[in-house]
């Protein structure tokens, strides 16, 4: 059985569906997506899921960190054996403003293509896997891509173009690519339910991430993500 890992990029995967989201909302179900079964479908029969690598970090924001935080804890408790996530770090990054000719605060992400190329070089490595998949458009990761390549021929790269996110360099060092806005049926197939148990541990989907979207006067200002 040839061993698969996803490796993802989990800033640009939701960036692109956040973007994707404008011209479709009804795209904002698969914020809530159980990613295991959702890679099962890209599978072959005599393929074997081992792992799914999930590469971000906890916002600044509170907010957003509570629904990032229960995006998480749903997949482990639903794979728990393959379900694995690896945190960066956002910093505050001062932004001069040409417009305005002032200064603000931005978050940057940190860490994440640093992880992503050392997990994948491990992975090889150890002989933990036969078949990589990278879910990004971060032309960021070709040095480490290509170091696999030079060093472990036999290993198969594949790259995943989240929705609405491409990379010209990628397309033509790894084509044939995928791109996953064609795929909307493997996202519909792997949505999770609004709440997710497992044992004595309970998610719920935010509120602000169903689809329709919940009227406002259905939710209680005490439980708002």
């Amino acid at each position: 059985m040839k061993r698969v890992i996803f490796y993802f990029d989990g800033f640009n995967l939701y960036n692109g569906l956040k973007t994707k989201c404008i011209s479709a909302p009804e795209w904002k179900k698969y914020y809530w997506l159980d990613l295991v079964k959702f890679c099962q479908q890209f599978t072959s029969q005599n393929q074997n899921l081992v792992s799914v690598k999930y590469f971000s970090a906890p916002p600044l924001n509170i907010g957003k960190r509570g629904r990032q935080a229960a995006f998480l804890s749903a997949n482990r408790i639903l794979n728990p054996s393959v379900f694995r996530v690896f945190n960066g770090k956002y910093y505050k990054k001062n932004v001069f403003c040409k417009l305005c000719s002032g200064t603000f605060e931005q978050p940057e992400e940190k860490g994440t293509d640093v992880s992503i190329s050392v997990q994948m070089l491990l992975d090889c490595f150890n002989d933990q896997v036969d078949k990589l998949v990278l879910v990004t458009a971060d032309s960021d990761l070709i040095p480490a891509l290509e170091a696999i390549k030079s060093q472990f021929p036999a290993k198969q790269i594949k790259i995943y173009f989240p929705p609405l996110r491409t990379s010209a360099e990628l397309l033509n060092r790894f084509r044939p690519v995928v791109f996953l806005e064609n795929n909307k049926d493997k996202f519909d197939a792997a949505v999770m339910p609004d709440t997710v148990t497992v044992g004595n541990n309970t998610y719920t989907i935010p509120a602000t991430w169903k689809y329709p979207p919940v009227s406002p006067a259905t939710i209680s200002p005490a439980t708002t993500p």
